[in-house]
């Protein structure tokens, strides 16, 4: 991946747990109910929902690719999403994993609950994007 910095992995991938994971996403959402709330008061429901639906894109592919490697959630989690060999992941691949999350809602949630019982603790939409969820903060 051209431009791309690999940072090698120095011991084995602690993969973060499906609770772990489950209290980020909590976070995340209310973070985002929050902003969109606001966002919908002030311009109507159907203009501040397409604007709610693009700030919560651009906060998950801005702070997933951003050197922290997590959104708030996940950094009070203490996790970090990587690639397949740990090193951080690009726009385009949260922009893949939040498409990946649509896909993991669509089937029942399903998705999500595979990171319970997966070998590398991944969900569809980690699979979909070839990332991982790991412990370590950045």
């Amino acid at each position: 991946m051209a431009g791309a910095v690999m940072q090698p992995m120095s011991q084995p991938a602690e993969y973060a747990g499906f609770f772990e994971r489950f209290l980020a996403v909590l976070i995340d959402a209310v973070i985002l109910s929050i902003a969109s709330a606001v966002v919908r008061m002030v311009l109507g429901s159907i203009v501040g929902g397409l604007i709610g639906l693009a700030l919560g894109i651009a906060y998950e592919v801005y702070f997933l690719s951003s050197p922290k490697q997590a959104t708030i959630g996940k950094q009070a989690m203490g996790i970090i999403v990587t690639d397949l060999n740990g090193g951080r992941i690009d726009p385009g691949k949260a922009a893949l994993r939040w498409v990946g999350k649509i896909v993991s809602c669509l089937i029942l949630f399903i998705g999500y609950i595979m990171a319970a019982f997966t070998e590398r603790k991944q969900a569809l939409h980690d699979m979909i994007a070839g990332t991982l969820v790991l412990k370590g903060k950045r």
